[in-house]
């Protein structure tokens, strides 16, 4: 399944954050199975582009495959989407998990990029197209 048709991306970069959110009841229950490392918890969404104009279609079947951290105050939740990690983008995608002072979630693409990820359980993710 490509992601990709009938979405409106805006070349030149500007535009809106799409993507989706991970489901509120299933986030608490995440944040128990994967205690946050660092103190700034995000465990918010799954980005698809930063430069979107409209809600993505639904994700079809997310399941978390791997963690990212880097010990130095990046940890991410790796996801395959209809069975792969490689966003359109050519990225991996994640769920930013938590990040320590100074430190921001666009890291987690140059943590997984680096480090490459430690396979995980196969949890599958309720996710919600959104754009913020």
């Amino acid at each position: 399944m490509s992601l990709l048709p009938n979405l409106n991306f805006n070349k030149g970069g500007a535009g809106v954050t799409i993507g989706w959110k991970l489901d509120r009841e299933q986030r608490a229950a995440l944040l128990k199975t994967y205690p946050p490392r660092y103190a700034d918890v995000i465990a918010d969404h799954v980005t698809l582009s930063v430069s979107g104009t409209k809600a993505p279609p639904h994700a079809g079947e997310a399941i978390i495959v791997g963690h990212a951290d880097d010990g130095a105050g990046v940890e991410a939740l790796v996801v395959a989407i209809e069975g792969s990690t490689a966003r359109p983008d050519g990225k991996v995608w994640h769920v930013t998990w938590s990040l320590a002072k100074g430190r921001t979630a666009r890291e987690s693409n140059d943590v997984i990029a680096r480090l490459g990820w430690t396979v995980s359980n196969g949890e599958k993710l309720i996710l919600a197209p959104a754009l913020w």
